[in-house]
């Protein structure tokens, strides 16, 4: 440790340029609504005068809020602790032990990078609130690049071997993913929603509604509804490909010498994301519906200490590499794990025909119960139209309830390696968990009367990563005691009973 690491330092001064540069976008956007507005009352003149006093008065007092947060904020890196100092009425004081500091990641939107700062957020992965965390809003990106080092480098000596330097990188072909995500019908319905806000706050509302029902006018309702949804769909796959570039673009995932794992990506905003090697304890393999229907999968990291970042959605410090062909998954997977072959491909031993049959009544009852409510209904009301209602109901919902029934029952499996414990299930979300049998810190046995009855039970290994619990769903009661004894030996032994055979 130097002494020049020993001395406190100040953010970047130009931190009040950039928010002198936001405010005044912020500004801009208003200006027009309330120009609108105030000219409505008063001569243009004079409410140009209002306007462009309101949006100085907006940039100066932010830019000058924004200088004093910058003479009172400093901050060191000590030999044992991260420290920030910063307020002017209410000062808050910092500071994390440097031995639990688990992240250091960098993140730059285009002003920022315009002006070559980062944004830098040092943390702990604890699930305390912002106590865990510091950020230094902004740096220089070299004094982000070289807190990341300094934080993040345990000295630990390289481990030669076929697994280092880039792991993966973008291949754009993977695009064509993102519109057969979950994304493209949720942004669809978004940009309606938007259109329709939108239309309200300039008083257009009506004129919009009676535009799209003039272009419909002799058009059946089927077609108009079908024609609807279709220019919703379309809206949503071009802002899930827009994000998916945003997020993706530039991607690459790195092994650096002294064991971390390093995801940067973006292009507006760059991101780097930092994942500590022996934080990690396995793998997950997700593949939502659509990007298993293409042959794709993405690979998120089990490991310790993973928070969500509240204030950056776009953030997801667990995922490694973002949906991409099958084969490409599994081997990341392999590499990021250092094995030759990866645990996510290993042959699964199948549940019985009874974990089938609770999928296809749980299918068949969520199914039906509309169609049963409208049927009662119509009963009682004497509605003819109810009935017919209720029958399409069920024509409609049970032959995809049952194919997802089936299709949930196929995705069932688990086995055990050497080193790793597998699990799959999940069919709208079918994800494949590679768990190191050393992080297993507990089993959660659970068995309903249901599954009392068909010989089922559900097996939970309980962890210190990831999502905390990974469950085997509905194995054989003797598969599933036998397949958590033999994963961790010595820890579900004491609690087993062995019966004797007469």
């Amino acid at each position: 440790m130097t002494p020049a690491d020993e001395d406190w330092r100040r953010l970047d001064r130009r931190t009040v340029l950039v928010t002198a540069a936001v405010m005044t976008g912020v500004a801009a956007g208003a200006a027009l609504p309330v120009l609108l507005a105030l000219a409505a009352t008063m001569p243009l003149w004079q409410a140009l005068l209002w306007v462009a006093a309101g949006a100085a008065l907006l940039v100066g007092l932010s830019a000058a809020g924004d200088h004093i947060r910058w003479r009172r904020t400093r901050y060191r890196i000590g030999p044992e602790r991260a420290e920030l100092h910063t307020g002017l009425l209410l000062t808050t004081r910092r500071s994390l032990a440097r031995e639990r500091i688990r992240s250091v990641d960098l993140a730059a939107n285009p002003l920022l990078r315009v002006l070559g700062l980062v944004k830098v957020r040092i943390g702990t992965g604890e699930h305390t609130g912002g106590a865990s965390t510091l950020e230094l809003d902004p740096v220089t990106k070299a004094e982000g690049e070289r807190l990341r080092r300094l934080l993040l480098d345990r000295q630990a000596a390289p481990e030669p071997g076929p697994h280092h330097g880039t792991l993966a990188a973008l291949d754009p072909a993977w695009i064509r993913y993102a519109p057969v995500s979950f994304v493209a019908p949720l942004l669809g319905g978004a940009a309606a929603g938007a259109l329709m806000q939108v239309s309200e706050w300039f008083g257009a509302q009506r004129d919009v509604i009676h535009w799209i029902g003039d272009r419909f006018r002799d058009t059946p309702l089927a077609w108009t509804i079908a024609a609807l949804i279709a220019a919703a769909l379309i809206a949503g796959i071009l802002g899930a490909l827009g994000l998916w570039i945003e997020m993706w673009w530039n991607y690459r995932l790195e092994r650096e010498p002294g064991g971390t794992l390093r995801v940067r990506r973006g292009l507006f905003t760059a991101r780097s994301l930092s994942l500590e090697e022996r934080r990690l304890r396995g793998v997950e393999l997700v593949e939502p519906l659509g990007v298993r229907a293409f042959g794709a999968a993405r690979v998120d990291a089990v490991a310790t200490g993973i928070v969500k970042d509240e204030q950056d959605q776009h953030a997801d410090h667990k995922t490694l590499l973002p949906a991409a062909p099958r084969a490409t998954a599994h081997d990341v997977a392999a590499q990021v794990l250092r094995e030759p072959t990866t645990p996510t491909a290993t042959p699964l031993t199948p549940h019985p025909r009874a974990a089938r049959s609770r999928r296809l009544r749980r299918a068949l009852a969520a199914a039906l119960l509309p169609a049963a409510t409208l049927a009662v209904l119509g009963t009682v009301l004497d509605t003819t139209g109810l009935h017919i209602a209720a029958a399409l109901s069920a024509l409609l919902l049970t032959p995809p309830a049952v194919l997802l029934a089936l299709d949930a029952y196929r995705n069932l499996g688990h086995a055990t390696t050497d080193a790793y414990l597998i699990t799959r299930s999940g069919t709208v979300r079918r994800t494949t968990v590679a768990l190191q049998r050393g992080g297993v810190i507990g089993w959660t046995i659970r068995q309903s009367l249901f599954q009392r009855r068909a010989h089922l039970l559900s097996v939970t290994a309980t962890t210190a990563a990831g999502e905390g619990a990974y469950t085997v769903h509905d194995a054989d009661e003797t598969e599933g005691l036998t397949f958590a004894a033999t994963a961790v030996p010595g820890l579900l032994e004491p609690f087993l009973e062995r019966r004797q055979r007469t």
